[in-house]
């Protein structure tokens, strides 16, 4: 970690100057230490050697060590698999106590996963004082990626093709495994042939669900769930994992909880992440799936839409794109009149209806085609949407 170079001291005396070099200590990173630690790394996950992970760490550092140590828990519990990380660059300066970081590319798959994840996460390196390095942590930098598993040991539970991995209590994971179960009866009420495994990340709060993510801090901060990629790979079979944001679901009633999830699953059957839709189209339909059968009324469950529309009138359009940034004034509003809209279509050309002009929008086609080929025009849509909105909000 250290190279010795000889500094120049230029003393003068008069008209003489001496030179006196003096050997000096400078920390620098080293690549080829780096990929030998990382390679350990690697090693260690794959025989499940707890003992072989801890000694990555610096002596000293039971903080480092308990989360190596619990990473080899980890990769057996969640069938940790396809492992491979591999240096890449530098991650601005070495410090002068000799730690630094590095960018490594990490690919790995759990089970339920056909293919890996990849995302390129930071390494913080440190001086051993034997002539090794080692791994300080993982994690840092605004949008940096930080794979769950890379945290240490998880709590896990399973379910017939359920798979969820918590940074919490067991008893939170357990909860949410009941949860999908539940969503998989749910959503297969409408789309009877999905039969997909589910695997469900569980961050211990929404500053490491951004972390996990490798999202701007905040951007999640207000929204309970979400369905994305578990890495950075956009290939149209990128592993996609609902990750749950505690923070927002852990206040939610039994019941919300529940439609948030049910939400989310929808996304997974639909392939929503590989085969986007409008947005409105998207969320709508995950959430008339999720609220079928909930009985609810319909002023219970637009409740937010109807005080947007006493505050502000009716909406000339249906939601756009910006309408759903998760930071967004009026985001479950927005939700709502989705939801509604969805509603809507299913009213007016039936639920497989509703399902064809979502099948239709998936394989491409235009909105306004699909909508047509149901027997429902775009403009009808609108105008029978705003006069619901309006008779709810009298």
């Amino acid at each position: 970690m250290a190279v010795v170079v000889a500094a120049v001291l230029v003393v003068q005396r008069g008209d003489r100057h001496d030179v006196d070099p003096r050997p000096v200590d400078v920390p620098r990173a080293s690549p080829a230490d780096a990929a030998s630690t990382l390679d350990a790394l690697v090693a260690g996950i794959d025989a499940r050697d707890a003992t072989a992970l801890a000694d990555l760490a610096t002596p000293g550092d039971a903080a480092a060590a308990d989360v190596l140590r619990g990473i080899a828990a980890t990769a057996g519990s969640v069938q940790l698999e396809d492992v491979s990380v591999r240096y890449v660059d530098q991650a601005g300066a070495v410090a002068e106590d000799g730690t630094w970081s590095a960018v490594a590319e990490v690919a790995w798959s759990v089970a339920g996963d056909a293919v890996p994840s990849r995302a390129d996460v930071v390494v913080r390196f440190a001086p051993r004082g034997d002539g090794r390095l080692a791994i300080a942590g993982f994690g840092g930098g605004d949008t940096a990626r930080l794979p769950l598993w890379l945290r240490g040991e998880l709590s896990v539970a399973r379910a017939p093709g359920v798979l969820v991995m918590a940074d919490g209590p067991q008893a939170e994971a357990d909860a949410v495994a009941v949860r999908v179960t539940r969503g998989r009866s749910v959503v297969r009420q409408v789309l009877p042939g999905w039969r997909s495994p589910v695997v469900v990340e569980v961050p211990a709060s929404a500053a490491d669900l951004d972390e996990t993510l490798g999202a701007t801090p905040g951007t999640y901060a207000g929204i309970a769930a979400v369905t994305a990629t578990a890495g950075t790979s956009d290939t149209v079979d990128a592993p996609v994992h609902v990750f749950v944001n505690p923070q927002v679901s852990g206040g939610l009633r039994p019941a919300g909880a529940q439609v948030v999830m049910s939400h989310e699953l929808v996304h997974v059957a639909t392939d929503a992440v590989h085969r986007p839709v409008e947005p409105w189209l998207s969320e709508g339909f995950a959430d008339y799936v999720a609220l079928r059968d909930t009985r609810l009324p319909d002023r219970t469950t637009s409740g937010r839409a109807i005080a947007a529309v006493r505050a502000a009138g009716l909406p000339q359009e249906l939601p756009g794109a910006a309408d759903f940034d998760t930071r967004a004034q009026q985001l479950q509003a927005r939700y709502e009149e989705a939801w509604l809209a969805c509603r809507v279509i299913a009213e007016r050309v039936g639920e497989q209806g509703l399902l064809s002009v979502y099948d239709d929008a998936r394989s491409g086609r235009p909105l306004d085609e699909a909508l047509a080929q149901a027997g429902l025009s775009q403009q009808d849509l609108v105008r029978l949407w705003r006069a619901r909105l309006q008779r709810l909000a009298r």
